[in-house]
């Protein structure tokens, strides 16, 4: 089975929908390994852009624990996460997928997708993250990642400075071509996504918000080109246009419209992914609902808390905000006093502290008056200023800070079939 693996800090998620949306597009079945879930596990698992379904799950993971007790008598007791590894893929073998475009689940070099090389190796960049397990340093991570790049692949990369220097050092250690992929110029943005250029392909519309985007679909182009080159599939320009046009990727800078509010979903759980938030922010403010914006908010207690909460305070946009931090239900979560106290001593603003995410987001569309702002006039979208502690509480919401947040929210609001059987209580469609 040949295809990617991608790893990186940030951007694995969207460059594998990017590249996964090309390939629908010329026609080829690709397994893909998106994380985390938002809703089931079952979207771990994607074959066609269609998750698993759970007769085959529940099957597939039977015969997988089957033969733990052989493993753990030798390795130790697998993780769940090399479980899951394992079913995915027993299910796209079993399913004779054209290839897999895989993403590493972290770090890289004792990765358990490392376990298999598909000829193409990807970083898309590095920043500081998980370091209790991969390093303080940016270097000591780019190691770690670097490692997928194995002899006989083609390497890609949009990482940079030091990070970018190891990852060269690692692509000539192994006799790895190696593409490096600066960020596309962005040429424009709307609501609804960018346009970049695109080397041969000129000025081409992606369907991702957020100017960050445009590195990713760098980095997604040259994956493409990798693929081609390594004899594994090829995407030609119209294909691939339509592809970066039609591509989505939940709870990544996704809006939803619940409640006649506007709620944008982006989980942000590192200093580097919040400030690609702040940035979005800025610049789709002109095309969100008038009104003061609302943050929903919850870290991880592992994570860089202080780090995410001052690149979110760099937002204009989130200048006069109300700031409601909140927990989803993992034993990880930042108790959301302690969040509030932190945002306060951090910022300098205030925040409340709601303990459950539903709650929290209930609050948030009810509309009903926070700190530093009360009632005021409704929703209206269009252009303009007027944004702020004056301008009301009927602006859109911003969940944000934990993608497990964002799943627990986003399960509430969406109703997708293929995931839930039942409809949320506050289902609306997306807006994309």
């Amino acid at each position: 089975m040949r295809g990617a693996l991608i790893a990186g800090t940030n951007g694995k998620g969207s460059v594998l929908a990017l590249t996964g949306a090309a390939l629908r597009a010329a026609g080829y079945r690709v397994g893909e390994t998106p994380k985390p879930h938002l809703v089931t596990y079952r979207e771990r698992l994607q074959i066609g852009g269609e998750p698993v379904d759970p007769e085959t799950f529940a099957r597939l993971t039977g015969e997988v624990l089957a033969i733990v007790d052989r493993v753990a008598r030798r390795h130790g007791e697998p993780t769940e996460f090399e479980l899951l590894t394992a079913v995915a893929f027993c299910w796209f073998a079993e399913s004779g997928v054209d290839l897999a475009v895989v993403e590493v689940g972290l770090g890289g070099r004792l990765d358990a997708t490392h376990a298999w090389d598909g000829g193409v190796a990807v970083v898309t960049n590095v920043s500081l993250d998980h370091t209790d397990r991969l390093g303080l340093t940016i270097e000591s991570i780019a190691r770690e990642k670097a490692a997928i790049i194995v002899r006989g692949d083609l390497a890609v990369t949009g990482a940079s400075g030091s990070a970018l220097e190891i990852i060269e050092r690692r692509s000539r250690r192994v006799a790895a071509p190696l593409v490096v992929a600066p960020p596309a110029p962005l040429r424009g943005s709307d609501r609804d996504g960018i346009e970049v250029e695109l080397g041969r392909l000129g000025r081409v519309r992606v369907g991702l918000r957020g100017r960050h985007q445009a590195a990713n679909a760098a980095v997604a182009d040259a994956t493409l080109d990798a693929l081609e080159t390594a004899g594994i599939a090829r995407v030609d320009g119209e294909r691939r246009r339509a592809g970066y046009a039609a591509v989505r990727w939940p709870g990544r800078l996704e809006l939803v419209e619940a409640a006649g509010r506007e709620i944008l979903l982006d989980g942000a759980h590192n200093p580097a992914g919040a400030a690609s938030l702040a940035q979005a922010l800025d610049d789709l403010a002109p095309f969100l609902a008038h009104g003061r914006p609302t943050l929903v908010l919850a870290i991880m207690a592992d994570k860089d808390v202080d780090g995410v909460m001052r690149a979110l305070a760099a937002a204009a946009y989130l200048g006069g905000a109300r700031v409601i931090a909140t927990a989803p239900a993992v034993a990880r979560a930042l108790p959301p006093e302690q969040l509030a106290a932190r945002w306060k001593t951090v910022t300098g603003r205030p925040a409340e502290a709601i303990a459950e995410a539903a709650a929290a987001l209930d609050a948030a569309l009810s509309g009903s008056s926070g700190p530093g702002g009360g009632p005021g006039p409704g929703p209206g979208r269009g252009p303009g200023p007027g944004r702020g502690p004056g301008s009301g509480p009927g602006g859109p919401v911003i969940v944000a800070g934990s993608l497990y947040l964002v799943g627990a929210v986003r399960a509430l609001l969406v109703h997708d079939p293929r995931l839930q059987p039942d409809p949320p209580p506050l289902n609306r469609e997306v807006t994309q």
